[in-house]
């Protein structure tokens, strides 16, 4: 990362790493036995809860599929590197090689691509364009992994990625990814372009109803590398469940439900207090 974007390890890692909905940030000591930084095929060994099945959410409106597998999805698009590491277990926590894995999220801006009508006021056209969204298949571990950015935010809805998980022509599981709200808050308020909004961020991980149903199996454990941040979860599905109405080719590819996140103002007071170097914050050691 730039110096300009590349946060404060001391102040942001530091902190009680409990998001307002109950995910928490692995400590660099259990991250570093779980997962190797420098391969895609290190196994994610199991935390306390992760040999769960991950609830299963909305697919929200912004989903189709491009048909591109590739690692990188950014097309360019500016904002902190970020790297995705999934790995697709069952429920006893058994590998499952082969997993098709899409991921879709919003940019830097808080924008989908192939989409008209967005944007903070829903000037923004990105049909035809197909940044933040990609495909894998899971290696013999069940890991994929693509190269992105730090997502942003957009209005009703906390920060998340969107993840569909398909075995044998299938969709087995739509979920989100789900973010400590302390780090997204420092990025959104010091690194550019995030920062580069006119409105202010209305919906945090405790008031965003779909976050609050995906629990905390749900959150990503995060570690700040050298030049880009490595966010980790582990997915569990059941191989003899199906989701409803979603499968290759059928209504599933098109557009969902709409978010049903919470949309209600957090306040001021609520986001100051998440960013590091405020009074309620330097009480924590590091």
């Amino acid at each position: 990362m730039s110096e300009t974007s590349k946060l404060n390890r001391r102040e942001v890692f530091s902190l009680v790493a409990v998001t307002a909905a109950g995910g928490a940030l692995m400590s660099q000591t259990a991250f570093a036995q779980s997962a190797n930084a420098g391969s895609a095929s290190a196994l994610l060994m199991p935390a306390a809860d992760v040999c769960v099945l991950t609830p299963e959410v909305t697919e929200g409106p912004y989903y189709f599929d491009p048909e591109l597998e590739r690692v990188d999805i950014t097309e360019g698009r500016p904002g902190i590197p970020t790297r995705v590491r999934l790995q697709v277990v069952d429920q006893s926590c058994l590998p499952m090689p082969g997993a098709r894995v899409d991921i879709w999220h919003c940019d830097a801006t808080g924008v989908y691509s192939g989409y008209a009508g967005q944007g903070d006021d829903g000037s923004v056209d990105t049909s035809g364009e197909t940044f933040m969204r990609g495909t894998q298949f899971a290696d013999d571990n069940g890991i994929v992994e693509f190269t992105t950015v730090y997502p942003s935010w957009y209005r009703g809805r906390t920060t998340h990625v969107h993840f569909k998980v398909f075995l044998d022509q299938t969709s087995i599981l739509t979920g989100q990814i789900f973010f400590p709200d302390a780090l997204s808050e420092y990025i959104y308020l010091n690194v550019e372009p995030y920062n580069d909004r006119a409105s202010e961020r209305d919906t945090l991980n405790a008031n965003d109803g779909i976050a609050t149903q995906a629990s905390r199996a749900s959150f990503a454990y995060i570690k700040e590398l050298a030049d880009e941040y490595l966010v980790a979860m582990i997915i569990g599905v059941d191989p003899n469940a199906a989701s409803a109405g979603f499968s290759l080719g059928g209504p599933g590819r098109g557009m969902g439900e709409p978010p049903a996140g919470g949309g209600g103002a957090s306040g001021s007071a609520d986001r100051s207090a998440m960013v590091p170097g405020t009074a309620s914050e330097q009480s924590v050691s590091s």
